[in-house]
């Protein structure tokens, strides 16, 4: 007699939710961690640690690769800063992002080895990959936070947002990255699971060359 197994799908997160966490507990927590994971977002008492797997980190990893390869070949300037803390005590709201950017503050804070969020502003270009839901309604804090643009990816296709008077529109194409279509990026995504990482950026350099 044979028994049947099921095969356990693992999801592509893991996420952990606590309530009625201090300002100052989670400054120590993300201050006194090793690392980047969890990644931790904080809304105003509530903390969310989520642990990426693979298909997340490289869904990220794969956006923030084109990212750098677009501006590199339209000659714009950017600084990248990863998933960098941004908190704001003022306004008991931090988070880490998949992969940000400065694109158009990034002439100004050239010289600058660390940011002071009091002072220095978010991150113009913000790439959050969402695979299962998340505690914190994370557009309505990046809104807070004054991020002005965001492209999210939640599993099927990315979104490109652009925050105008305080609320995320839906566009079609990258303010911060003039040119850049985000049917594009999800035509490019789209083969990630078809061909190698190598080949897919390749691919995707020579188009953005031939439409120079």
């Amino acid at each position: 007699m044979s028994i049947a197994t099921e095969k356990i799908v693992e999801p592509p997160e893991v996420r952990m939710v606590l309530e009625n966490i201090s300002w100052s507990t989670f400054v120590d927590l993300a201050e006194q961690r090793r690392g980047s994971v969890p990644r931790m977002t904080y809304d105003e008492g509530t903390l969310e640690m989520m642990s990426p797997k693979r298909k997340h980190e490289n869904i990220g990893r794969l956006i923030g690769r084109m990212i750098e390869t677009y501006s590199e070949i339209r000659g714009l300037e950017i600084i990248s800063v990863a998933s960098v803390t941004v908190k704001r005590d003022d306004l008991e709201k931090a988070y880490e992002a998949d992969e940000s950017y400065y694109v158009t503050h990034a002439e100004e804070l050239l010289d600058k080895e660390e940011l002071d969020f009091a002072t220095d502003p978010a991150p113009d270009l913000v790439v959050e990959v969402e695979l299962t839901s998340s505690a914190i309604a994370k557009l309505k804090l990046f809104a807070k936070m004054e991020v002005p643009e965001v492209w999210r990816h939640r599993g099927k296709t990315l979104e490109m947002f652009r925050l105008i008077q305080g609320d995320y529109v839906s566009i079609d194409s990258s303010v911060e990255l003039p040119g850049l279509h985000v049917s594009v990026v999800n035509d490019f995504l789209s083969r990630r699971n078809a061909i190698g990482e190598t080949k897919l950026m390749l691919s995707f350099r020579e188009y953005i060359q031939s439409t120079g």
